[in-house]
């Protein structure tokens, strides 16, 4: 492990100074979990867990030349990694992934052609679902989130515009647009009263950083400044405790050349950016803890691919943390995620750092 790093000075963010009197419990070990069966290439883009005896993960396999890509899923029944049977289903991906219980889980693939597929979970493998806008060629949707009650939150782009679909029960309905040109939405997130989108957004000369609420009506966040910087991931504790995690394109480069890896906190006023502990990399997503704040954070490291990388919430800093050494020769992590109602984490993503085959799905676990 490093030292700490993305300090917030005047920001009391975490109970640091009293837990300085007493010893510090040992951390808890990342370990790799097989995730057998993807046809190589093969990468998890994102996971979801409903609890600890059940989750999903999704992404893409066979990613190999003169070969056919097909979409990709795992599940996990409380002991193994089981591959799903997607024999009936076109897409080539997966990108999302959302889910609460085997009744209430929800998907999204990749464009094919004018459709735009919405997945429901059968609890035996993924179909597709109806709503308003299926088949239109000007709809896309690309992420999803479910929340306890069941209602369904999609982000996507329907006349023009991006805009969040909701779904209750047998109805849906798509809400007001949101009120900025030139986005891209990569994440929906939610959270008790509202849900946040994250993503990028035109800047002119290239893009920035885009994270706005939605709680009856829109709040745009003021644009998170870089050159052409993405954000994959927002996770909101509280009105003024909010932390975006993405990539710093930059100016450009050789070809091949990775981005910086960018980590934001807003506190109610303005962004702050922080280091991330390494310069050469990609920051893609963030967990909460049981108590709803930001915890884990899932990265790639180019100056040390021996393991994955994390960034741990230490009290008031960030500490940059590896994974297990050995498992896969140079992992690449595309998500993390909790696990509702204990203290696990999960993260997937892919063997080695490009999706070329020998690449194969991997996945790790923090906790029991």
């Amino acid at each position: 492990m490093a030292g700490s790093i993305g300090v917030l000075s005047g920001t009391a963010l975490g109970g640091a100074s009293s837990r300085a009197d007493a010893p510090a419990p040992r951390p808890q070990q990342w370990q790799a979990v097989p995730a057998p069966g993807s046809v190589p290439a093969a990468q998890l883009r994102r996971i979801a867990a409903a609890g600890p005896r059940l989750a999903w993960a999704v992404g893409e396999e066979n990613l190999a030349p003169q070969a056919q890509q097909r979409a990709l899923t795992m599940v996990w029944k409380g002991g193994t990694w089981s591959k799903a049977d997607l024999s009936h289903l076109s897409h080539t991906r997966i990108v999302d992934v959302a889910g609460v219980r085997p009744s209430a889980a929800w998907a999204v693939a990749h464009p094919t052609g004018d459709g735009s597929p919405l997945l429901r979970w059968d609890r035996t493998t993924w179909r597709e679902a109806d709503f308003p806008g299926r088949g239109e060629p000007d709809v896309r949707i690309s992420a999803v989130a479910v929340g306890r009650d069941r209602r369904v939150w999609v982000c996507g782009v329907r006349d023009g515009a991006a805009r969040l679909l909701l779904g209750e029960g047998r109805s849906w309905r798509w809400l007001d647009p949101l009120p900025v040109a030139g986005v891209n939405l990569y994440r929906v997130v939610r959270r008790p009263g509202e849900v946040w989108v994250c993503g990028d957004r035109s800047n002119g000369g290239g893009w920035s950083g885009l994270v706005a609420r939605w709680n009856g009506e829109w709040t745009v966040l003021p644009p998170i400044a870089g050159l052409r910087l993405g954000i994959a991931d927002v996770h909101c504790a509280a009105p003024d405790d909010v932390w975006a995690v993405g990539t710093e394109a930059g100016v450009g480069g050789p070809i091949g050349r990775p981005g910086n890896p960018a980590l934001s906190h807003w506190d109610g006023t303005a962004w702050t950016r922080l280091e991330a502990g390494f310069t050469l990399g990609s920051l893609t997503g963030i967990a909460g803890d049981v108590r709803g704040r930001a915890a884990w954070i899932s990265g790639w490291n180019f100056s040390d691919q021996s393991r994955s990388t994390y960034l741990r919430r230490d009290g008031d800093t960030w500490s940059l943390a590896g994974g297990p050494a050995g498992p896969a020769p140079a992992p690449y992590l595309n998500d993390v995620t909790s696990v509702p109602g204990t203290r696990s984490f999960w993260s997937v993503g892919m063997t080695r750092s490009a999706p070329y085959p020998p690449t194969e799905a991997y996945s790790e676990r923090l906790g029991g």
